[in-house]
């Protein structure tokens, strides 16, 4: 079972974390300050650490200098308050693998969780890391989407969605696996927003690339 470790001091978001991750299949494990979660990432025990940059003993920006500085390449989502392009930049570029701020959306954080999960597992070479298919190309690597000479942006759930698409050129994909792979829960039966997400694909990407099939689902055709 995948095991994710939470850094966090606030005790109504471990609960809010704890109870979501759980309830998608995942295992937790919490740290409450900075070196506790030092020293439980160091176990090699876990798959992905959600890191909160405001700890006590030692903030989250130590944590990180430390873990990369020894050389652990455990997936770290950093999760805080701070929403400045100057953190996420500093983040970015000091070792972490993405970047939330508070207040978040749980199922956001929770593709971002799958897609780093993913892409830890994948094999890194140039082959297994670019997806092309037909005139578009999807690097899992740097999250770059380029459709014919357009290189364009996506959502991280966009991308995961996306990625689901390309990994099943010509095949029928129901509703209900995109929900399972893509958001990773149920929706109400009535919920429409597969519907709305593949309609901001098509925004960006194109009309023609996926195709509705009343009854069954979509099958993306490149």
């Amino acid at each position: 079972m995948t095991r994710i470790l939470i850094a966090e001091d606030e005790p109504r978001i471990v609960a809010f974390l704890e109870k979501g991750f759980r309830a998608n299949g995942f295992a937790t494990a919490t740290a409450s300050d900075g070196q506790a979660a030092c020293d439980l990432a160091s176990s090699k025990d876990f798959d992905l650490l959600i890191l909160d940059l405001g700890l006590p003993k030692k903030d989250g920006w130590a944590v990180l200098e430390e873990l990369r500085g020894r050389g652990e390449q455990l997936p770290i989502i950093i999760l805080t308050a701070s929403d400045s392009v100057y953190d996420t930049v500093a983040g970015l570029e000091s070792g972490a693998d993405d970047y939330v701020t508070k207040p978040f959306r749980f199922e956001e954080l929770l593709a971002r969780v799958r897609l780093r999960l993913r892409s830890s597992r994948t094999p890194q070479s140039s082959e297994t890391m670019l997806l092309q298919t037909g005139d578009i190309s999807l690097d899992l690597r740097s999250h770059q989407v380029t459709v014919g000479d357009r290189q364009i942006e996506l959502s991280a759930r966009e991308f995961a969605l996306m990625e689901t698409f390309m990994r099943n050129p010509g095949q029928i994909i129901t509703r209900e696996h995109l929900l399972k792979h893509v958001w990773g829960y149920d929706h109400e039966p009535s919920s429409n927003v597969v519907h709305v997400y593949v309609g901001y694909l098509r925004k960006k990407i194109g009309e023609d690339y996926i195709e509705t099939l009343r009854g069954m689902g979509y099958r993306f055709q490149p």
